[in-house]
């Protein structure tokens, strides 16, 4: 049987490939979060931006639904849109700010360096993409290869404890949204998906950014005010625009490797932005980090067979849309 265009056994380069550059430019988007976030927690509660970044974003969504006279969801498509509004939206930001409370950014961006095996484990199971060994072995190797590059860059862990489980679950939700944002791309469009989860959830998190906030608009410079800013049109908003349209493009499993590329460019930012010093152990770990995920990306996936396409459809007509 003849393979697809996405069970090639030899893949062009990468930066040759729709899905890679849009995966890219999003990562790119996503990796000057934790700059931008050192900036506003200085002046901002933490948890204040995790909600209130997610507030600021529905209302960008909004004007771009109307603009762009978006069809509204079927109640259907909007159910199979709470995955992304719990996962990226809502659970990401909001277990991570709980989690920085009493860890540092360090110990975090370790703990969070798994996000791309957990998003590939996720999406072979939820699409039946089948990577190959090669695969598995080059997402393992940049877990490992992610988590000695930030400690090189922050230093060592630390104790463990209920802040690690704040990321676990932030990991855990944030593929889970990944996987199923990119799903639900590929039936209505990139920019609208997270354009309706953002949506679906403005009311949880515009309640719990007036708690936060006790009502109140906190006193912060102009500097961290820019940094919310970037948090909520970038981070929030523009930045999965790319994520989701590389994701629907994909394959998934091979698009989500890209991030394994973010905290090489977040320290980059860092340094250059923020003054941070930059060591030959970064050098070193970065350029690991870089290898290990062109590696992944090159690898072999095959997709799921007629056969199975078909089954799953007749058992689910929905999934036809995804096609």
């Amino acid at each position: 049987m003849k393979a697809n265009s996405s069970a090639i056994g030899n893949p062009p380069p990468v930066l040759s490939q729709p899905g890679m550059l849009w995966g890219l430019l999003g990562v790119v988007a996503f990796s000057f979060t934790v700059p931008s976030t050192r900036v506003a927690v200085a002046g901002l509660d933490p948890l204040f931006i995790g909600c209130g970044r997610a507030v600021v974003a529905a209302g960008l969504a909004a004007i771009a639904l109307a603009l762009g006279r978006a069809r509204l969801p079927t109640t259907r498509q909007l159910m199979r849109l709470l995955p992304v509004s719990i996962g990226v939206v809502a659970g990401f930001p909001i277990l991570t700010s709980l989690a920085l409370r009493d860890v540092g950014a360090g110990h975090s961006a370790v703990v969070i360096g798994v996000l791309p095996a957990v998003t590939a484990v996720v999406v072979a199971v939820r699409t039946r993409e089948r990577p190959s060994r090669r695969f598995w072995v080059g997402a393992t190797l940049g877990v490992v290869a992610t988590g000695a590059f930030t400690l090189a860059g922050h230093g060592a862990l630390g104790t463990a404890g209920a802040s690690d489980l704040y990321l676990l679950g932030a990991v855990a939700l944030a593929a889970i949204g990944y996987a199923q944002g990119g799903l639900m791309s590929r039936e209505l469009g990139a920019w609208q998906t997270i354009c309706w989860a953002l949506l679906l959830a403005s009311p949880v998190m515009l309640v719990a950014t007036v708690i936060v906030s006790d009502g109140r608009l906190p006193h912060a410079t102009t500097g961290q005010w820019a940094a919310f800013a970037y948090l909520s049109a970038v981070s929030m908003f523009l930045g999965f625009f790319a994520w989701y349209r590389g994701l629907a493009i994909g394959p998934m499993t091979t698009v989500s490797q890209i991030q394994l590329v973010q905290p090489v460019l977040t320290v980059t930012w860092a340094v250059l932005l923020l003054g941070e010093r930059l060591t030959v152990s970064l050098v070193i770990g970065g350029a690991a980090v870089i290898g290990c995920a062109a590696f992944t990306v090159r690898s072999r996936v095959v997709a799921p067979s007629a056969d199975t396409t078909a089954r799953r459809e007749a058992d689910d007509p929905s999934r036809a849309a995804l096609r």
